[in-house]
């Protein structure tokens, strides 16, 4: 129950889909999405395969509870080796793509080789067809997704897509379901294109069944009260969004800005919430719109938004005076306070045209910031610009660029590089605020430090999601702990990363933590799925997933030498705010999360915690 039971195999090099049983042994020790996915990929590539190689495989996967009335339970991931980092990759994707691809019938699509023209997947329910591209080769996301419905005459088709810079390579991009939400981080949808794959369209109308039908309803229920009941879940991610975070963590002291060089930002309140639901002078409209939620969802943490249609950026592009995702938190901070730049419908407009090509906003945003100090530094000039006046806060700048990347053409090939791999070209790879060649999110390290711990140590690259210790540090939730302390850090990373492993394997969303913990994730699984789903049963098996994409990474090349952070935080103090003086305490944490995570001093697990997981 929960699970279809069905997996769809297709093979790209020959143009086959075939359909097989899902191996229930692993879905009962990793549970699905995430977890189960990962098990897949690690039992059926080498570790040490070139990312975009046909080798590699691209795996998209539901949850047990994806399509149920669950609320938040319409998640699917995107899960490969990255090309952005050449670690595992897992990309969480909301909207209503995933719910579509349970109700046909799935619970996963394996993705293999390499087709010799660009196709797309059409599924309906259990009929599975690969289609020609080529027309929808060089379209964008938006385009590309129109496109697919009106062929097949259906505007309830869900479609997940790839833009241009997936097609050029640009290592950072997504996939792209529903116009605007993304399987964002890592270059999965890098993977997809050297596949030759743009998209994938399904339509399912088969429902999905769980063990105890009555039990659920009333688990369920009960859950979403809780949601209801909390001033985060219930009131302010609905009326604010995630960037209800800018002005919070700017105040903390710990709102990186202009690539790390400092902890606060002027222009916070000029790119925030609140400044996103003031009316404009120029037009008496606000850049937000309305609200929006995934399927199923009760929280509606979504942003739609519409640029001034006077502004620099659209006033004679009509294309882009269009109505669409708004700005969350980390696009915000990536696009903004990253590089300097303060004007929100410059970072509106940059954010519509990372939805529309289908680029990761916190990766791009990372790097453009990095460029800029190149820039200013004088190593980067206009010569390799372009002509782009590329100093901190140039708004005109930063669109200039988004829209080169996006299509993967000028000095926009260079931003597609990443940081890491910018910053290496250039002779000054210290100024790359990344970990494993993922760039930060929008926490500085040296302000909430269990941050700069969980960055160090995550599995896909530096991530927020994988270890999202802010709820405690700053909101206190579960409970309070002083983001300027180091100790006790180790055993809350620790902690956050496995309740959130086996979130992630539910077909849930992670906010709903805000809010619930894995008594309330307990009683909703244990109704929907075969056998006994306890609170403890659910932390072990995210350690399980943890300790398996450990030990991915360290196969593919990876050492506890990786678990580190830039220069600028280990030796450079925060200049203001709160953190005024602070370091990141990692040398002192990393050893300690070690020995709690029953690694050895080297980072490695050991066999008798390999063991007692059965990894």
């Amino acid at each position: 129950m929960a699970w279809a039971g069905k997996i769809l195999r297709v093979n790209l090099t020959e143009g086959s889909c075939e359909s097989e049983l899902l191996n229930m042994e692993w879905a009962h020790a990793y549970l699905g999405q995430r977890g189960l996915a990962t098990k897949y990929l690690a039992e059926e590539i080498d570790p040490k395969v070139d990312p975009m190689a046909p080798e590699n495989k691209l795996i998209m996967a539901t949850g047990p509870l994806t399509g149920t009335c669950a609320s938040t339970a319409g998640r699917y991931s995107v899960i490969t080796k990255g090309a952005l980092t050449g670690a595992i990759a897992c990309s969480n994707s909301g909207g209503f793509f995933g719910n579509e691809m349970k109700n046909a019938g799935w619970d996963m699509i394996i993705f293999e080789g390499k087709s010799p023209n660009p196709v797309y997947l059409m599924l309906e329910n259990d009929s599975a067809t690969l289609c020609d591209a080529s027309a929808h080769w060089g379209t964008s996301v938006w385009d590309t997704e129109e496109a697919i419905k009106e062929n097949h005459g259906d505007p309830m088709i869900r479609v997940a897509s790839i833009g241009v810079s997936g097609e050029k390579g640009v290592k950072y991009a997504c996939v792209v379901n529903d116009m605007h939400r993304a399987a964002g981080r890592s270059g999965v949808g890098t993977v997809m294109g050297s596949k030759n794959l743009k998209a994938v369209a399904i339509r399912g109308t088969k429902g999905v069944n769980v063990k105890n039908p009555k039990r659920f309803i009333e688990a369920t229920n009960a859950a979403k009260k809780v949601l209801a009941d909390n001033a985060v879940t219930g009131q302010g991610l609905p009326a604010m969004g995630t960037q209800v975070l800018m002005n919070v963590i700017n105040e903390v002291g710990a709102l990186p800005t202009r690539n790390h060089r400092d902890s606060q930002f002027e222009g916070a309140n000029n790119i925030g919430a609140e400044a996103m639901a003031e009316v404009r002078e120029s037009d008496g409209k606000p850049n937000l719109v309305t609200n929006a939620a995934c399927f199923g969802c009760t929280i509606a943490c979504g942003r739609i938004s519409e640029i001034d249609r006077t502004h620099f950026s659209v006033a004679e592009r009509p294309e882009y005076q269009i109505i669409s995702g708004g700005l969350e938190y980390e696009a915000a901070w990536a696009l903004g306070a990253a590089t300097g730049v303060d004007d929100l419908e410059a970072l509106t407009f940059a954010n519509f045209i990372c939805n529309e090509q289908g680029l990761d906003p916190i990766s791009f945003g990372a790097t453009v910031g990095a460029a800029m100090e190149l820039f200013e530094d004088g190593v980067i000039t206009t010569e390799q610009t372009g002509g782009i006046d590329l100093k901190f806060g140039n708004a005109e700048a930063l669109c200039a660029v988004a829209e080169l990347t996006g299509k993967g053409e000028g000095f926009g090939e260079e931003i597609g590089l990443g940081s890491k791999r910018l910053c290496e070209k250039y002779g000054r790879p210290e100024l790359s605020m990344s970990v494993k060649g993922q760039e930060f999110p929008a926490y500085d390290g040296r302000g909430i430090q269990g941050m700069g711990l969980t960055y160090a140590t995550s599995n896909r690259g530096a991530c927020h999601l994988r270890s999202y210790t802010v709820a405690s540090e700053i909101l206190g939730i579960p409970e309070k702990t002083d983001p300027l302390e180091s100790e006790g850090k180790a055993g809350l990373v620790r902690a956050f990363q496995d309740a959130t492993a086996a979130v992630d394997s539910s077909g849930m969303c992670v906010f709903t933590t805000f809010a619930w913990t894995l008594e309330d994730f307990a009683p909703q699984i244990d109704a929907a799925c075969e056998g006994e789903w306890t609170v403890n049963r659910l932390a072990e098996v995210g350690e399980r997933v943890w300790n398996l994409e450990r030990k991915f990474n360290l196969a593919a090349g990876f050492t506890g030498k990786d678990d580190t952070l830039p220069e600028r935080l280990l030796k450079d103090a925060a200049k203001t705010g709160p953190a005024e003086g602070k370091t990141s305490g990692l040398e002192t944490m990393l050893p300690e999360y070690y020995e709690i995570r029953g690694w050895t001093p080297d980072g490695i697990p050991s066999n008798e915690t390999l063991s007692r997981l059965g990894v």
